[in-house]
């Protein structure tokens, strides 16, 4: 084995693809959530209910679900390249006219939409990244890529405080020039990718010719030992037990991040804190959320296991949410959110690695979707539950410990998956990954 070859390979693969996939997905992270700094002013130019917000926030996980699985299959047959603009064109579009919502109605109508035209984004590049890095990479691959969710909210939060004070310029409210600044970049980047992603390896001109044919090799020999074992089709991982189950178990870590994300600024409004103090409270936990994700997947793939280091997190993030609403100090308050952010975040990439370790081709294409789609169903269910209870006990308390009961269940799921190969030890194309 040629180790040199190997991380020069990946060094090089990584340089290329990883920067620019992460701001792709900060930017499609900062159209998902930036409602959330808007609540405020939309629910006061609108008269919106914590139910109506709540069901509007949500409501994009619908046409996010029936979409998904149609749109990563689509990906895998026509290539990431065409799609991936496609669909960042699309919801950037859509994400603009937000700012044009005119009442209750519309603003459902807005959202779903928005749910369907980025339907298969994240669960696309989960596939795309299974074509170009081997399986002892992953975790911190992944988790590199997902760094942009907790990095979108630190500087989402005070790039978006600033564009809310451009109320009333242009006749626009401050909210409406939020929706249009931040949507942008999404329609620019829908261009660069036409021209900068390569679909696979053998296509990749910027590689040498002994690191493509190492690539390619690798991860050929890795797709034929995992077929080897049983290959799926795509209607049995679309049935499949373990995929299922990974579906709930993704289920109760998005409903902690989305719950988290849409309700964060409206939780922290009642302690008063000044507009900076309220930049750092809402920025502090995400940056917590980011360090802790990039040291926590390194220790995966040295450590070589993904179920304790997907299971292990799920207990922190419960922990840290029940007790949110059990201080009220508000930098007991920020304590807290930090380690709920820690378990939130550093569980999500290391989860991704447990469906591409068995599932290759078209299977995975569309089992990943499923597990995406579902799970994202509680960006639906989070947000409306909370709202419910919001309007139902007027606070947020028991939106919050509903939200740790769900990333506990999540934990508890992991540990019964049992005792199979690929939720173990996974195989090492050298003696350790490449820094």
């Amino acid at each position: 084995m040629d180790e040199t070859l190997e991380k020069r390979t990946i060094a090089k693969v990584t340089r290329r693809l990883i920067p620019f996939l992460i701001v792709c997905y900060f930017i499609s992270y900062l159209d998902r959530v930036n409602l959330g700094f808007a609540a405020s002013a939309i629910n006061k130019q609108f008269g919106f209910s914590g139910t109506v917000f709540g069901l509007g926030a949500g409501i994009f996980f619908i046409g996010y679900f029936l979409f998904e699985v149609p749109s990563n299959i689509l990906l895998e047959k026509y290539g990431a390249r065409r799609w991936i603009a496609r669909i960042m064109l699309t919801w950037g579009l859509v994400s603009g006219a937000t700012a044009f919502v005119q009442g209750e109605y519309s603003f459902y109508i807005i959202r779903f939409i928005l749910g369907v035209a980025e339907a298969g984004f994240f669960p696309g590049i989960i596939l795309y990244l299974t074509f170009w890095f081997p399986a002892a990479y992953r975790a911190r691959i992944v988790g590199w890529f997902m760094v942009a969710i907790p990095i979108s909210s630190v500087i989402g939060a005070p790039v978006s405080t600033w564009v809310l004070t451009m109320d009333g310029t242009g006749g626009l409210a401050g909210w409406q020039w939020l929706f249009l600044i931040e949507a942008a970049p999404s329609l620019v980047l829908a261009a660069v990718v036409l021209g900068y992603l390569t679909d696979k390896p053998a296509q990749a001109g910027w590689l040498e010719a002994d690191e493509r044919k190492w690539l390619s090799d690798t991860l050929e020999a890795e797709r034929k030992h995992r077929e080897s074992v049983r290959k799926f089709r795509l209607s049995e991982a679309l049935t499949n037990p373990r995929v299922l189950l990974l579906s709930v178990v993704y289920f109760g870590d998005v409903a902690a991040l989305y719950g988290l994300g849409f309700w964060l600024p409206q939780i922290l409004k009642p302690l008063n804190l000044s507009p900076l103090a309220s930049i750092g409270a809402l920025s502090i936990p995400y940056a917590v959320g980011a360090i802790g994700m990039v040291l926590w997947v390194r220790h995966s793939d040295r450590a070589g296991e993904r179920k304790l280091h997907t299971a292990i997190p799920a207990f922190v993030a419960c922990l840290g949410l029940a007790l949110v609403p059990l201080v009220s100090d508000p930098v007991a308050e920020v304590a807290v959110l930090c380690v709920a952010a820690l378990g939130i975040f550093t569980m999500l990439p290391v989860f991704w690695t447990l469906p591409t370790a068995f599932l290759t081709g078209t299977a995975a294409a569309g089992g990943i979707a499923l597990v995406n789609s579902i799970g994202n169903l509680s960006g639906y269910v989070g947000p409306q539950i909370i709202g419910v209870i919001k309007d139902a006990t007027g606070g947020y308390d028991g939106g919050i410990w509903f939200l740790a009961a769900c990333v506990f269940v999540a934990g508890v799921i992991v540990l019964l998956l049992g005792h199979k190969p690929e939720f173990e030890k996974i195989p090492t194309s050298a003696s350790a990954p490449a820094e």
